[in-house]
């Protein structure tokens, strides 16, 4: 039933698809953020539904009489450098079968990433795609909240398997950047019923990140409840609230759970923690001998054998940084970190332009939950290799676009010219004449 489900609603879509390329964009980040597919166990998981929805979304876009061109913007422009770097350091790759693997899947995500950058374009498709978002991850997070409820939090919430967030810890990062978005959603609506399912997503999906038992998932989501009551207008109530929650929620916790996060103040003595240190030492020493890094897919016992301190713990990078720094070099790590902040800035450019304005309240709420999220995956991304994760780039699109359209409306308004009382007729002869 679950694949007879997601199939009808993929081919279902592609007229809708043909017609508006902004519903392929929709649909493409559905179908690659939430892999509805894995949660089939027929014929739906063998189905290759990205394909047919980027090959609709692309004929679409050629019929389509709409603007398609790429907005350059600081963010777009970064990424497009980003994305060129990368293919100077991939046929100088240490490992070139599994890395030419990967750069093919990363090519598919930076080419959709361009193309819902240049398809959603109106406030409508905005709301839209965050609430695609919203809804792709946030199944997971209420699905997992309840299961974290029903174990009593004994067991650990995984993602789909062989997806971005299959691992544990990736699941809890993604539902801790998803949380303000939900947020921002639930401050912008008027059904009271969509009010409170978003209220039960976001607490089930906190205990979801919980029971994941991610200890970076538990820094990011401090990280993110610090920014979010620091840039709230109501620190008190949003005060009080996280106060509530916070020790509700880790009280449900067990033991075991308390156990696992204390060894963040004792990392010394935990091997995962030191199989991390060992990784991004790897990285730095491979960058600083390889001026274009190892390439992709550089977690190999040849290559820790010739840069890494302990050559027989083999880890990936779990670092979105360090995964930059060993496979893209210094350069590209500097392009990378170059794109986040361009993407902070934008979001500062709305706050700063929005504020103020009434018209412009959409605007204003959700670059401020988009830098929660930045906040919540800057943080957490530091513990895992998810640099190729592409939520935070459709943030991105959906950054881009709201940014062009604030600016627009402002300069509009400038444009218009204030209104002049006309000026009292003169008066003819002396006064006193008639």
């Amino acid at each position: 039933m679950r694949d007879i489900l997601i199939t009808l609603i993929v081919f279902g879509s592609l007229p809708f698809i043909f017609k508006v390329p902004a519903h392929g964009a929709l649909m493409w980040v559905w179908v690659s953020v939430m892999n509805p597919h894995t949660q089939g166990w027929g014929f739906a998981t063998q189905l290759p539904f990205a394909m047919i929805i980027a090959v609709a979304t692309m004929a679409s876009m050629l019929l389509s009489r709409t603007p398609k061109s790429l907005p350059m913007t600081p963010v777009s422009v970064l990424l497009l450098l980003f994305v060129v770097w990368m293919n100077v350091t991939a046929p100088f790759a240490l490992i070139p079968g599994p890395s030419w693997v990967q750069w093919n899947k990363v090519m598919k995500i930076m080419l959709m990433s361009f193309v819902v950058m240049m398809v959603i374009r109106t406030r409508t498709d905005i709301i839209r795609l965050v609430w695609v978002l919203v809804v792709s991850i946030g199944f997971y997070g209420v699905k997992g909240g309840i299961f974290t409820i029903r174990s009593g939090g004994t067991e650990r919430v995984w993602g789909p398997e062989a997806t971005f967030i299959g691992d544990n810890n990736a699941l809890a990062l993604a539902l801790i950047i998803t949380i303000p978005l939900m947020f921002y959603l639930q401050q912008n609506s008027d059904q009271r019923w969509v009010r409170r399912g978003l209220t039960g997503a976001m607490v089930l999906s906190a205990l979801a990140a919980l029971g994941s038992y991610s200890r970076g998932g538990l820094l990011a989501i401090a990280a993110m409840c610090l920014f979010m009551w620091v840039k709230s207008g109501k620190k008190v109530a949003l005060g009080a609230l996280l106060c509530l929650l916070g020790p509700l929620l880790l009280a449900f916790m067990p033991e075991r759970w308390a156990e696992r996060m204390d060894t963040i103040n004792t990392f010394q003595d935990d091997i995962s923690a030191q199989g991390r240190l060992n990784a991004w030492q790897m990285a730095y020493n491979l960058a600083r001998d390889r001026f274009l890094g190892g390439g992709f897919e550089v977690s190999d016992a040849g290559i820790f054998a010739r840069y890494a301190p302990n050559p027989q713990a083999v880890h990936a990078a779990h670092s979105i940084y360090f995964q930059a720094l060993g496979e893209h070099g210094f350069v590209g790590l500097a392009i990378y970190l170059a794109l986040g902040w361009a993407s902070w800035r934008t979001a500062a450019t709305i706050i700063k332009l929005s504020r103020g304005k009434p018209e412009l309240a959409w605007a204003l709420g959700l670059a401020t939950m988009c830098q929660a999220s930045m906040v919540g995956f800057a943080v957490g991304g530091a513990f895992l290799s998810l640099l190729y994760f592409d939520m935070p780039y459709y943030l991105m699109a959906a950054l881009i676009a709201t940014r062009i359209l604030v600016e627009q409306h402002v300069k509009a308004q400038r444009a218009v010219p204030l209104r002049k009382t006309p000026a009292a007729p003169a008066k003819s002869g002396m006064a006193g004449q008639p």
